[in-house]
């Protein structure tokens, strides 16, 4: 029998198809939007810190991953026999369908979304854990854009897969462009020509819309945009500053009580039999720069992120302004205090931390649009003016893959000066820094240190430490060991603290 040309291209302005290709359309869309949102919340779910959640969410996962979608869309379709009330609802085979599939990739999508978070380096959520943004606030603004933007392939396939298993959807008879094509052959006995008329269908539907899905994913690609330097004719260098856009200073902008910026009461940290920090007073004066040095393990970092929660304190209490800040007693997350100070203590991480799906300026007012410290201009000036403070003005609508390490750093330094903070916690600033980058850096902390900002800093830059703290802390084993002046540091007579500072000048 020979092909029969003209039949099959004549399906091709088929009214019965086009109409079923708007329902394939229509269905594909609604599970795939609504399965990437339920997939999300579901992936989100997963990771509850609640076992039961957690637990009841791998089972729901696991259960409909391992259930043919054929057999959920005959139980869907006939569940009314079991249940008469739903019989309104689900005598839809479109309904039906839609709902069964919905079910079905929800529990594929989640394990793509599961991918996608898993991406998202640590660092960004405790970012934003210190600039006091809260958990909704962290997956709206940091989490679900990155993870989205990792996700987006693999969620584009799973749209294909979704156009595709629509044809299943016709053992319910809903009149997709497969049912379609077995009435005409049950008709005419063209199989073959019909098919490939179905297959056309199928294959323009997946097309068109993988080219808008992958158009789509190329606008999410922030690693392609590559904005030059703020112009001179942007508006925002045309705005002059005034008193209302404030400044980074020493004093804080609340109330405070007694003579104490920052005080650690009988600090202990440790994990499981393992004890990190052992029992540590510390009190930090309004204005004082204190450096904290010792070797790797001595416990310095694991200790300031205690003084702004990062690290839950296992024993002892912290007080910040003078009041009750962080307490063994209540998790961070949990405490008043806690969430209404945090804003108070500025951070500046190891590794940056910036986040990368937003510009410099972006980066740097984000914190204080979300606590609504002022209005959007007003954010947008004391940005650009802590950005200037830190020669980073200039490259204000850039993206954070576009600088330098040491260009990044300031940025972050720009980005918790932001927030006018009574402290700012430094952890290792220059360590992830190649040499030559190393002094530009130090220079902005050494500008704050001037004007009498509180630091903490742990650092093993010796010379600098000496430089331009008013105090410096050898910490080893878990404890202070010295708590002294440059000067006294430099005269000291313990022979441990003599030997690491001469292995540290080796090494610098």
């Amino acid at each position: 029998m020979q092909f029969d040309w003209v039949y099959t291209f004549s399906q091709l302005w088929n009214m019965s198809f086009w109409k079923a290709s708007l329902v394939v359309i229509e269905l594909s869309l609604i599970v795939w939007i609504l399965g990437t949102i339920l997939g999300f919340i579901l992936a989100l779910a997963r990771q509850a810190k609640n076992p039961i959640i957690a637990k009841g969410i791998s089972l729901y996962i696991w259960f409909f991953r391992s259930l043919p979608l054929l057999v959920l869309l005959v139980f869907v379709f006939n569940l009314p026999q079991m249940f008469p009330s739903t019989s309104s609802l689900l005598s839809s085979p479109f309904i039906a369908g839609m709902i069964a599939m919905l079910i079905s990739e929800s529990a594929y999508i989640s394990e793509i979304h599961r991918s996608g978070l898993s991406s998202i380096p640590k660092g960004q959520i405790e970012a934003g854990k210190a600039l006091g943004i809260r958990y909704v606030g962290i997956q709206k603004y940091i989490v679900i854009p990155q993870a989205l933007r990792v996700a987006m392939p693999n969620l584009g396939n799973e749209f294909v897969t979704i156009v595709k298993l629509t044809s299943l959807v016709s053992i319910i008879s809903l009149t997709e462009i497969l049912l379609v094509g077995q009435r005409l052959y049950t008709q005419n006995f063209l199989v073959i020509e019909t098919m490939v008329a179905v297959a056309f269908y199928y294959v323009l539907i997946v097309t068109v819309f993988g080219w808008a899905v992958s158009w789509f994913e190329k606008k999410l690609d922030f690693s392609r945009r590559q904005p030059g330097l703020l112009t001179a004719d942007d508006p925002l260098n045309h705005v002059q500053y005034t008193s209302q856009v404030p400044t980074a200073q020493k004093k804080p902008s609340v109330d405070y009580v007694g003579e104490y910026a920052l005080e650690a009461h009988q600090v202990v940290k440790s994990y499981g039999e393992h004890h990190v920090l052992k029992g540590i007073d510390l009190q930090v004066k309004w204005g004082q720069v204190v450096s904290i040095i010792g070797p790797s393990g001595s416990g310095k970092t694991t200790f300031i992120r205690t003084l702004n929660g990062l690290e839950t304190l296992t024993k002892g209490h912290v007080s910040l302004l003078g009041q009750p800040f962080l307490s063994s007693d209540t998790s961070p997350a949990d405490s008043k205090n806690y969430q209404n100070n945090i804003i108070h203590v500025g951070m500046v991480f190891q590794n940056f931390n910036l986040f990368p799906h937003k510009t410099i300026l972006e980066n740097v007012t984000l914190a204080p649009s979300y606590h609504n410290k002022s209005n959007a201009l007003i954010h947008k000036l004391t940005a650009l003016k802590v950005l200037e403070k830190v020669g980073m003005k200039q490259h204000a609508n850039k993206y954070p893959h576009q600088l330098s390490g040491g260009q990044q750093q300031r940025v972050a330094i720009a980005r918790a000066l932001a927030m006018q903070p009574s402290v700012i916690l430094f952890d290792e600033p220059t360590s992830a820094l190649d040499p030559e980058l190393v002094g530009e850096v130090l220079k902005v902390i050494e500008d704050l240190a001037k004007e009498g900002m509180t630091m903490m800093i742990v650092t093993h830059e010796m010379d600098f430490a000496l430089q331009v703290s008013d105090r410096v802390i050898f910490m080893e084993g878990g404890h202070i060991v010295v708590d002294a002046s440059p000067a006294q540091i430099k005269a000291s007579d313990n022979q441990r603290l003599q030997q690491f500072m001469g292995i540290e000048s080796n090494a610098s």
